[in-house]
């Protein structure tokens, strides 16, 4: 009985170029967030209000300053702009960003790290002064040995990025036998055809809920109440099909045609001209729900593996 696991076909035939036109991507990031559970507290709550223990906790803010709320912007901003442009690789982190794209990757997120640096050194200025500010501020919650000194706080934050090649298929050089290796090729092949399907789904997402979001706002005719939508209604459609002329890993031809209908469809239009214009309301929405439903067919080979 043949009791190996059912893997994903290949959805297209050129997945070995892959290593040739992307790399894998590292980021990783730390910082103290100046967040503490206050035990003492928590039992004071707990036991005034007649509660089991462990059933609640008080959460208290260590510093309340801009600077530290600078940096987890900073943080959050990084974190988004690196998913932004780059797909889903591994469950450890590693993500994907294609040559194509990385020098735009490159250049904001490098630029955000190096803003994220100057943050922590304006954090770190004004550090003793919002200490004491605190110690106002919290009153009997304030415990002077939650706060870490400057040397030790500057070392809480890091951030760091870093690439490196996308092994092929074939790259085992271990010296482990012919048999051995095979077998490790066979799992790799496997695992590789799998990643790069799960990346596509995962592009594919990002495009379909803009799209839904679009096609839900223009739903209104002449005479009706407009819905009303964002600024971003078309930008952020824009963006994603910007992304997909870079990030179409695998050479999707369905993708592609697509991606161009989107570019079309938006060519002019704005989201000044949908709210005060019908006809171009009416028009837009058409074409974007044919473009919707054939995201949706050709998506689903990718995003059904995601169940598997």
């Amino acid at each position: 009985m043949n009791n190996a696991i059912a893997m994903p076909r290949p959805m297209y035939n050129n997945a070995p170029t892959l290593a040739s036109s992307a790399m894998l991507v590292e980021l990783n990031i730390s910082m103290w967030v100046g967040r503490k559970t206050d035990k003492r507290a928590s039992a004071d709550v707990i036991r005034d209000n007649n509660a089991t223990k462990g059933m609640a906790n008080v959460t208290k803010s260590l510093l309340d300053c801009p600077q530290l709320d600078a940096v987890k912007t900073l943080v959050a901003a990084i974190r988004f702009a690196h998913r932004q442009s780059t797909l889903p690789w591994s469950e450890s982190g590693l993500r994907l960003v294609t040559n194509a794209e990385y020098i735009d990757y490159h250049r904001n997120v490098t630029g955000m790290i190096n803003e994220f640096y100057k943050s922590v050194e304006q954090l770190l200025d004004a550090y003793q002064w919002e200490v004491a500010s605190a110690q106002a501020k919290l009153g009997d919650l304030f415990d002077i040995n939650e706060y870490p000194a400057t040397d030790v706080l500057r070392r809480k934050f890091r951030v760091s990025l870093s690439y490196m090649p996308l092994p092929t298929a074939g790259d085992f050089r271990l010296d482990i036998g012919n048999d051995a290796q095979d077998v490790l090729r066979e799992q790799y092949e496997k695992h590789y055809t799998t990643q790069i399907t799960k990346a596509m789904a995962d592009l594919w997402q990002r495009l379909l809920e803009p799209l839904q979001n679009m096609s839900s706002r223009l739903a209104y005719g002449h005479g009706d109440t407009p819905t009303g939508f964002r600024d971003t209604l078309v930008s952020n459609v824009e963006e994603i099909a910007a992304l997909m002329k870079t990030c179409n890993i695998a050479g999707d031809p369905d993708m592609e045609q697509i991606r161009q209908d989107i570019v079309h469809t938006l060519r002019g239009v704005t989201p000044e001209g949908l709210r005060h214009d019908p006809y171009l309301r009416s028009q837009t929405k058409s074409r974007v729900d044919s473009i919707l439903t054939r995201a949706h067919q050709a998506a689903a080979p990718a995003l059904a593996s995601l169940d598997m």
